[in-house]
């Protein structure tokens, strides 16, 4: 594999010193910024990262020459990370669109038979085939926008099979595809129609049939629940949890989007990974969260697209709460792929800072899905998983919205876009 020299970068961006923990508070600021910097890439992995002059001579050690991209005029920042999509389903709901902006509230169309439901439909009724290619579409668009690893949940199958072909697709994708695809599991994304009379019964179906025969494939690496009103229980939603944990899947959790409810508590209680969405998350469960280490995975497009308050990122960023940003790709509440979209919407929306959303679209994001020994920031042994951004300075980038500005995406040391096209 030949080697890569990016040099000249106006400011080469590399959130360094958190790979062991995420970062927190008033180091989410902290981006570990070299102007002039120069990095270097050998064998999929960081080789060098440092000042022009010192990668210049770093380069006239080396016994092959490399392949020189140069970075004048733009930022180098690690590969983005997105820790929470359900990028793996069939169809869409455009139609649904249409009711909300009628007024239809998110739960109102859920009990209709839509929502979760009717993707569900969609999705049950796909080959793996069909859902690979719908899938591997969605991942091309997270490339062009600088996303190289990202986490995908099941969720939108619902029984036991659908479920298992859900997750298979998801190793394929992460097999086949230059995206790095970590995989989730989530039968208990909502009860299906089949299980409206009896809860409990799927309940029992996701912990006695769906968790043992995800763990025995080794489809997922985590466990997740829609722990909401409506949909499931705190009692439920810690004994699907729990039983994850004994499966040997890390427990994740969707708490307290529509309304408050106790799920963050939940998460510190059950000692998960990351607690997402969190828009009506009560102080108690921001204080709890924080004490436990749990990761705020915060989902400002979801917000926006539900016309929804969002998230208290400010709150929790001064609390101590490890924040993180997901673009939450889905098919009925925020279909995009534009995490740089979502980068923006935490600086209007949720008043982060340019520097703390670059901190958690990254090197937070990379802790959230258990990657960050690997990926979120530039690094030396890391992967080579590089963005070349045509801005001056990381503010540009926030200060930019609805415009991808990649130029460059570098995926385990080989380029996968250039001039903002595919070329893989």
């Amino acid at each position: 594999m030949e080697a890569i020299y990016i040099k000249n970068a106006n400011q080469l961006i590399t959130v360094s010193g958190a790979s062991q923990a995420p970062k927190k508070g008033r180091q989410m600021s902290e981006l570990g910024i070299i102007e002039n910097g120069g990095l270097v890439l050998r064998d999929g992995v960081i080789a060098f990262v440092g000042p022009r002059e010192e990668a210049e001579r770093y380069i006239d050690s080396l016994s092959v020459e490399p392949f020189v991209l140069d970075a004048t005029g733009k930022i180098v920042t690690p590969g983005l990370v997105d820790p929470h999509t359900h990028v793996v389903f069939a169809g869409s709901r455009e139609q649904e669109w249409e009711k909300r902006l009628q007024g239809a509230s998110y739960m109102e169309i859920l009990q209709q038979g839509g929502g979760i439901l009717f993707t569900t439909k969609q999705t049950r009724a796909a080959s793996e085939e069909q859902l690979f290619e719908e899938s591997k579409k969605r991942l091309d668009r997270f490339l062009l926008y600088g996303v190289t690893t990202l986490e995908a949940k099941s969720g939108y199958g619902l029984t036991v099979e659908d479920e298992l072909k859900q997750l298979r697709v998801a190793r394929q994708l992460d097999q086949r595809h230059p995206v790095d695809v970590v995989s989730t599991f989530m039968g208990a994304h909502a009860v299906p129609i089949e299980y409206q009379s009896d809860p409990e019964a799927y309940v029992s179906l996701v912990i006695d049939v769906m968790l043992p025969k995800v763990a025995q494939e080794g489809l997922a690496e985590f466990c997740d629940v829609f722990c909401e009103k409506g949909v499931f229980t705190v009692e439920q939603s810690e004994r699907i949890l729990e039983a994850g944990k004994k499966a040997g899947l890390k427990p994740k959790i969707h708490a307290d989007e529509i309304v408050p409810f106790g799920g963050a508590e939940l998460a510190a209680w059950v000692g998960a990974v990351s607690a997402d969405h969190l828009l009506k998350a009560s102080d108690q469960g921001i204080q709890e969260m924080t004490k436990a280490g749990v990761i705020a995975v915060l989902l400002p497009g979801t917000a926006f697209f539900l016309k929804e308050e969002a998230a208290k990122a400010r709150k929790m960023i001064e609390a101590g709460l490890a924040v993180a940003l997901s673009t939450d790709r889905n098919p009925g509440s925020s279909p995009t792929e534009s995490l740089p979209l979502i980068m923006n919407l935490a600086c209007v929306n949720m008043r982060m800072s340019p520097a703390e959303v670059l901190v958690a679209a990254t090197i937070n994001a990379a802790h959230a899905i258990g990657r960050a020994e690997q990926v979120g920031s530039l690094e030396k042994g890391k992967k080579a998983d590089v963005v070349l951004f045509d801005a001056p300075n990381y503010a540009y980038l926030q200060y930019n919205f609805g415009v991808n500005l990649v130029d460059t995406v570098i995926k385990n040391g080989q380029v996968v876009v250039k001039g903002g096209t595919l070329c893989v």
